[in-house]
């Protein structure tokens, strides 16, 4: 089977971020793209008071692109994606964290598009939204909860978007950061993956959760990542169990890597490895 294998980045991610996994997918002869959800890529917004020297009040005001951007317009972009890539063959469609969402969205739409869904490290909401797992003891472990206020460079009620400066230099901030989600990199790694960040992200996040009449005969994977400090593997491992219970005939395929929620991207010869061995 000659499978294409198109991913979904997560928040404040675009397609930049996959490049190296695309690099040892295609040195072990796969098809691989990665696509850049609407007001993302070169279509994001980066203001010059992002750039250095910031000007942080500045950056707190500034126009941004993604205002109004919704979830169904980045379930209807991937589709349109999916359906192009699929008339040159199987479609393995490939969410990471955020990306999860999305990647829920378009199985619900069109299973009958997609020869296999793979959730990494991924939200996969099926008993709860994002907003009630995140009130779920299992989230509560997430290194995210400690960054406070300090990542936000902006009121998301005001600016119309989650606005992240990610260009911070507090090393007390990049030091929670890293922990949450790169410790098992270096700081020249992370400060790396860092950098193709984008600032803002769509308030947006739908409230898809898995269709059991639509996953009826879908093949679908999960990709535990044991040392995600981010997404905690006992959240993921909730979402494996709901879906599971949700379609006993047809349950997830899983499989683990032990990395942080980052580290397979920048490291991915593992990662790649095992996507290609996928049935």
């Amino acid at each position: 089977m000659n499978a294409i294998y198109v991913f979904v980045p997560g928040s404040n991610s675009n397609s930049f971020h996959f490049s190296p996994l695309l690099r040892e997918l295609t040195l072990l002869g796969r098809r691989a793209l990665a696509v850049d959800l609407p007001g993302h890529g070169f279509d994001a917004t980066f203001a010059t008071s992002y750039q250095a020297p910031q000007d942080p009040a500045a950056l707190a005001t500034a126009p941004a692109g993604l205002k109004g951007a919704t979830h169904a317009d980045d379930v209807a972009h991937v589709i349109d994606v999916v359906r192009r890539a699929g008339e040159h063959g199987p479609v393995v469609l490939v969410g990471h964290s955020r990306g999860g969402m999305t990647l829920t969205g378009v199985a619900n739409a069109v299973p009958e598009l997609l020869h296999r869904v793979v959730y990494v490290t991924a939200w996969c909401c099926v008993d709860l939204g994002v907003g009630g797992y995140m009130q779920e003891p299992e989230y509560a472990s997430s290194a995210l909860n400690d960054l406070g206020a300090g990542l936000l460079a902006g009121n998301p009620a005001e600016l119309g978007v989650l606005r992240m400066n990610w260009r911070t230099a507090d090393p007390a901030l990049l030091a929670k950061l890293k922990t949450a989600m790169f410790a098992d990199g270096t700081d020249a790694e992370f400060l790396a993956a860092l950098n193709t960040l984008e600032p803002d992200e769509s308030l947006d996040g739908g409230d898809d959760r898995v269709d059991p009449d639509a996953w009826a005969r879908l093949p679908h994977t999960y990709v535990r990542v044991t040392g995600d400090r981010s997404i905690p593997v006992g959240l993921q491992d909730r979402f494996i169990r709901e879906a599971d219970a949700l379609l006993p005939d047809n349950p997830f395929d899983v499989r683990s890597l032990d990395t942080s929620h980052l580290g397979f991207l920048v490291r991915p010869r593992e990662a790649a490895a095992l996507l290609a061995g996928l049935p």
